[in-house]
């Protein structure tokens, strides 16, 4: 477990470093700055998601460590988006359709309410 952790945590900083580092980029280099930065991010995290889940189980199958560290670690750090597309893509791969619209909505649905209510509640 201390190992998975470690994994996990080395991934997931430097996923966050990197997402860092692109706001930075696009906000001294594009116009929209931070909204420009987080669809940027999301987007690529969602390919990089998907690149990496493919590839890790075509060539490392039994890697639980590689995994860890790149798409949980990783990807998580970078953004929690791309866990999103990925869920989302399995569902629709199952033929969990319902499941796929429902978990959208409600995901952002509540995102939004409880960053409201958030933001109400630290007034």
């Amino acid at each position: 477990m201390v190992r998975s952790l470690f994994f996990v945590a080395l991934g997931g900083g430097l996923g966050s470093i990197l997402r860092f580092l692109t706001n930075v980029w696009v906000s001294k280099n594009m116009v929209g700055k931070l909204y420009s930065a987080t669809f940027i991010v999301n987007i690529l995290g969602c390919f990089l998601i998907g690149f990496l889940t493919g590839y890790l189980q075509k060539q490392f199958s039994g890697n639980e460590s590689l995994k860890l560290l790149l798409v949980t670690g990783f990807c998580g750090g970078f953004t929690t988006f791309s866990t999103f597309g990925l869920e989302n893509y399995n569902f629709i791969q199952s033929g969990n359709y319902m499941t796929s619209i429902f978990y959208t909505f409600l995901s952002i649905g509540l995102g939004i309410i409880f960053v409201s209510l958030g933001l109400l509640l630290a007034k």
